[in-house]
């Protein structure tokens, strides 16, 4: 992987940012170690293709580590195209809302969420989204799966060639599978 330098060089992320995700296994244990887990997919995740379509591998993933999955924008359409239900449908900006609120109990009403996974957002609304729960969320931890890396997440992968992010989130995914 490249350095860990934003995608978007005039953005200055402060003092604090994302740790780098040095290999999947790291994040392949973060997840399993949460105790509520959340994904957040935009509509990236079927524009991205090198081999298997990107929104296959998220829903690997999701299964495997049975992660409820907040489609944005129309892509819950896409979701439900290939056999799998999102937990919910809703706009980026509004899921990040709710997970800022401490009063909210969750999709399910269990409770708030320890883990937010983000992937497939356009860089410049993620950055706003995850600078958002970074200052507002402090009980929560968020990670971009995005190949580029997101100083406003707790952790990030760093800029990466597209073949490289992939064979990563094919790893996550293989890894996650095996119980």
């Amino acid at each position: 992987m490249a350095t860990a330098e934003p995608w978007q060089r005039a953005e200055i992320a402060g003092p604090t940012k994302a740790f780098v995700i040095p290999k999947p296994d790291v994040l392949v244990a973060m997840i399993k170690r949460a105790k509520r887990p959340m994904l957040v997919a935009g509509h990236y995740i079927v524009e991205v293709r090198e081999g298997e379509p990107y929104i296959d591998t998220i829903i690997r993933i999701a299964k495997a580590a049975n992660i409820p999955v907040v489609a944005t924008s129309h892509i819950v359409g896409e979701f439900v195209k290939r056999g799998f239900q999102p937990a919910a449908w809703m706009p980026a900006v509004d899921i990040t809302s709710r997970l800022q609120d401490p009063s909210w109990m969750g999709l399910d009403g269990k409770g708030q969420y320890d883990l937010a996974i983000f992937t497939g957002i356009p860089y410049y609304m993620e950055w706003l989204l995850l600078s958002g729960l970074k200052h507002f969320a402090t009980h929560l931890k968020t990670v971009s799966l995005d190949r580029f890396y997101h100083p406003q997440a707790s952790w990030s992968f760093s800029n990466a060639s597209l073949k490289d992010w992939k064979a990563h989130l094919e790893t996550i995914a293989s890894l996650l599978e095996v119980k």
